[in-house]
């Protein structure tokens, strides 16, 4: 598990809040590698577009009609904020499968924020937009009267959960697929499994590289979800 251990750059073992670690220097990468592609790369607008210009259309094109189909045309306002989280989660994803990087996405420290965002976010605007009438998500009212105020207290309970999965499954994921490749590439230097090892780590590679958008797709399409709620909190 050597390879999700924080470490300072400069040197030391000391790690304050301000410390830059390897974790700062792959998050800044992510940054500025969405800046490239998201803002350097489509200044140029043409009508045939260049390669960065394609991507950065597609990208944008397939989280605004996420956003409207999942969580409705007056979600559309949060647009920037879950295309922020998308282009950041799966840049650090893929970004964690380049030789000798790090993947912030595995650990806990970031999903957990990133996840803490959302709650908070889909809470207060539920609050915001509806006032006491968000209560009625909690409130199962095709549900027999004698049952309605256990399912609410399960509808609570499974609310101030979401933040919990939400991190976990992306963090987890990200975590077992890299660790996995890094057992196998463990067995390569044994020469009468090496071929065998090989093979399994290039089909690791392979299915990480689907993990790594799947996982940030998962989280967006769940933030649409919950953002929905929020927004329609009728049960």
């Amino acid at each position: 598990m050597d390879q999700f251990i924080v470490k300072p750059l400069f040197g030391g073992d000391a790690i304050h809040w301000y410390t830059p670690t390897n974790v700062t220097l792959w998050m800044v990468l992510a940054v500025v590698a969405i800046i490239g592609l998201l803002v350097l790369g489509t200044r140029r607008r043409a009508i045939v577009p260049s390669r960065s210009q394609s991507i950065g259309e597609l990208a944008y094109g397939f989280i605004y009609k996420m956003v409207e189909d999942v969580a409705g045309k007056d979600a559309v306002k949060f647009f920037p904020y879950i295309m922020t989280l998308f282009m950041f989660i799966v840049t650090a994803n893929f970004l964690g499968l380049l030789p000798m990087s790090f993947t912030t996405t595995s650990h806990f420290a970031v999903t957990v924020v990133l996840a803490l965002l959302v709650f908070l976010t889909v809470t207060i605007v539920g609050f915001v937009k509806n006032g006491v009438g968000f209560l009625g998500l909690f409130w199962v009212s095709s549900a027999p009267l004698a049952l309605r105020p256990i399912l609410a207290v399960i509808e609570l309970i499974s609310y101030f959960v979401r933040p919990v999965s939400h991190s976990i499954r992306l963090a987890g994921n990200v975590m077992a697929g890299h660790a996995v490749i890094k057992v196998f590439a463990g067995f390569a230097a044994i020469a009468v499994v090496s071929p065998v090892s090989v093979v399994a780590i290039t089909a690791m590679y392979g299915l990480e590289v689907l993990v790594a958008f799947i996982q940030a797709y998962v989280f967006t399409i769940l933030t649409c979800v919950y953002l929905k709620d929020a927004l329609h909190p009728s049960h």
